[in-house]
């Protein structure tokens, strides 16, 4: 409808279509991200209570984490998809909607098996929404440094809400009680999905092709699976049918997934997208930087609680440099990438934060918060936000527009997949450690696995950066030649 612009007397066309700003729909986006990344982690100090006030055995607790960590994974693939298919911003409002509804569900949990479920329910409602989140900063912002430095703040907002998990989860259950690590999530999910309602704008890269839902209950139940067998090596050991029934057994699932994947018309992971180097070497970085820095806030919270006697919220004030760490690092990246390269920066990163990991193998049952915790959290943290920027430009850089959300959905993916299964494995780890003798105090009987899972990490990292530097393409150097 004409209206008259008070300045000029003229009349004018105000287009009924209103378009987001850019850093509206980034800083909407981010909030959706922090909330999911954070109950990676958050549960983790509220374990103790939840062990206390359900009778979860050990086994049930590390269900609590990897159930929502699996389906977070497993299905996020899918969820990358459909967001090309079927919009972004549906995806967006749909994934945190069921999200917050499994949060109220969990936080009046009467026993484990429903906890358990309701943490699983969450884990797809992230899988939904997760991968739209990178997808709408890379379709809000344009190519180039502007997007490098959204990718920045995405991933930095995404590595703040894993590591403020220890200090959020030990406010809630020192000052309420380890219920309310969940219900908290219901008036921040409902405030950002008004948020996202009104501050969002629909996009669909593929709306004619369907989903492949055969291939995401392939790919969820081959790493269930998996890390089910994993988690049952520290009761039955390695070699016994409890264990190796189910590691065969997601072997083969993800076996049969990857040949329905090359015979669908659809595949919900078109198999060619990994002949791009930088999208296979930097998934495969981001993978195992994902299994390392996931198990780490598990390990630091429990260190500092189990062993040096801290209480819920003094374990969670405790990580708070480290996750001051990893915000300065991923936001410093953008400004590094321009000079080293993204390439060599991701290496760096992950170099810096196996030297983090190495430092912190070194911990002792009477460490110190400056040697045990502030100084090895520092580099480690600082170590991944550095390698994780580079690493998700470079795997989201070269994705064509109608598989967008399909490469949003991998990086995320290959995150949170090394996290579940990096936590499984780690666990396990540092439970095989001989304890010492029956009497010797508890910090001295649990450092040792700790200190070897922290070694084992640092492997992990320095073998990343090693595929890195030979796998990740390097940089076209164009000359100009003189006439």
């Amino acid at each position: 409808m004409p209206q008259t612009d008070s300045a000029t007397g003229t009349a004018t066309t105000r287009s009924p279509i209103r378009v987001p700003r850019p850093w509206l729909v980034v800083l909407v986006a981010c909030a959706g991200q922090f909330l999911v990344v954070l109950d990676v982690s958050v549960m983790n100090v509220a374990l103790p209570s939840m062990k206390a006030d359900l009778g979860l055995g050990t086994l049930g607790l590390q269900w609590v984490l990897n159930a929502y960590s699996i389906a977070f994974a497993g299905f996020m693939l899918l969820g990358g998809r459909a967001a090309d298919l079927y919009g972004r911003k549906t995806m967006f409002l749909a994934g945190l909607g069921l999200f917050t509804a499994a949060s109220v569900v969990g936080g009046l949990a009467p026993e484990g098996a429903h906890l358990i479920a309701a943490r699983a329910a969450q884990g797809l409602g992230a899988a939904a929404l997760s991968p739209a989140t990178l997808t709408l900063v890379t379709a809000a912002v344009p190519a180039g440094a502007a997007r490098t430095r959204a990718i920045g703040t995405w991933t930095a907002v995404g590595a703040a809400g894993g590591a403020a998990g220890g200090f959020v989860g030990g406010a809630l259950v020192d000052l309420l009680n380890w219920r309310w690590v969940l219900l908290v999530n219901v008036p921040l999910g409902v405030l950002i999905l008004a948020a996202a309602a009104l501050g969002l704008r629909e996009g669909r890269a593929d709306a004619g092709r369907r989903p492949d839902l055969p291939g995401a209950v392939l790919v969820t139940a081959g790493l269930a699976t998996l890390a089910y067998g994993i988690v049952r090596t520290e009761l039955s050991g390695w070699t016994s049918a409890a264990t190796l029934l189910p590691l065969l057994g997601g072997l083969a699932l993800l076996a049969v997934f990857v040949a329905v994947e090359r015979r669908t018309k659809e595949p919900l992971v078109p198999l060619g997208i990994f002949r791009n180097r930088a999208v296979s070497a930097a998934n495969a970085g981001m993978m195992l930087g994902g299994a390392s820095s996931f198990a780490m806030w598990f390990f630091m919270t429990v260190y500092a609680q189990n062993v040096l006697g801290y209480t819920p919220l003094q374990a969670g004030l405790a990580l708070v440099p480290s996750s001051l760490a990893v915000l300065v690092g991923s936001k410093t990246a953008p400004r590094l990438m321009a000079v080293t390269g993204a390439r060599n920066l991701a290496v760096a990163g992950l170099l810096v934060a196996a030297a983090g990991f190495v430092w912190q193998s070194t911990m002792t049952a009477d460490g110190t918060f400056l040697t045990t915790i502030l100084g090895p959290g520092l580099l480690m943290m600082g170590g991944i936000g550095l390698a994780t920027t580079p690493l998700a430009t470079l795997a989201t850089s070269g994705a064509a527009p109608g598989d967008a959300g399909l490469v949003s959905g991998l990086v995320n993916t290959s995150r949170t997949m090394g996290g579940a299964l990096g936590l499984a494995v780690l666990t396990t780890v540092a439970a095989s450690v001989p304890a010492g003798a029956l009497g010797t105090p508890d910090g001295d009987r649990l450092v040792p696995g700790y200190a070897m899972a922290f070694r084992v990490s640092a492997a992990l990292l320095v073998t990343a950066a090693a595929l890195m530097a030979v796998w990740l393409p390097r940089p076209v150097h164009r000359t100009v030649q003189k006439p």
